[in-house]
């Protein structure tokens, strides 16, 4: 792979992260006015659908195979339960916690999950060892995440008032 291209899915990667807090503010108004952060969740996970469908079909993909329904180990199907955590806290903590705390504290479980998702190889993933430049750049991301809601607790400043 070339250096464009590793850009290219660099940069997809940043976009994916960055719609995350869009997301989630949106579903929070959505659940306030649904009345509730469930059928929010719902709702969001419907518009996916209808979105996704017609993408499906313009691109014209093949059906997959009845067989593999079948075949297939539980745990495979475990993601669309995820997503729906996802959504669903995302749409709970996010007015509590405002976009960059929710996020950094997201960004916290996930750079955890994929350490260790990482180094046991979990999930037919290739496995890469928690190294010490791995763990301090984990360490490093977490240290800017307690520094970001530090500063966002009111009366919990790191700055002295001038």
């Amino acid at each position: 792979m070339n250096t464009l291209q590793w850009s290219g899915l660099l940069l997809l990667a940043v976009i994916a992260g960055a719609v995350v807090p869009f997301q989630s503010a949106i579903n929070a108004n959505l659940s306030r006015g649904l009345g509730h952060p469930l059928w929010a969740t719902l709702a969001s996970l419907l518009v996916s659908l209808l979105v996704l469908l017609p993408i499906i079909i313009a691109l014209r993909l093949p059906l997959p195979s009845l067989a593999f329904f079948s075949k297939a180990p539980l745990w495979m199907w475990a993601g669309g339960v995820f997503g729906v955590c996802f959504v669903a806290l995302a749409v709970m903590l996010l007015p509590k916690l405002g976009a960059s705390g929710f996020v950094v504290l997201a960004l916290t479980g996930q750079v955890m999950a994929s350490m260790v998702l990482d180094h046991f190889g979990l999930f037919g993933l290739v496995e890469r060892e928690v190294t010490l430049p791995r763990l301090a750049g984990a360490l490093l991301v977490v240290a800017g995440v307690v520094l970001i809601q530090m500063s966002a607790v009111p009366g919990k400043s790191l700055v002295a008032p001038g």
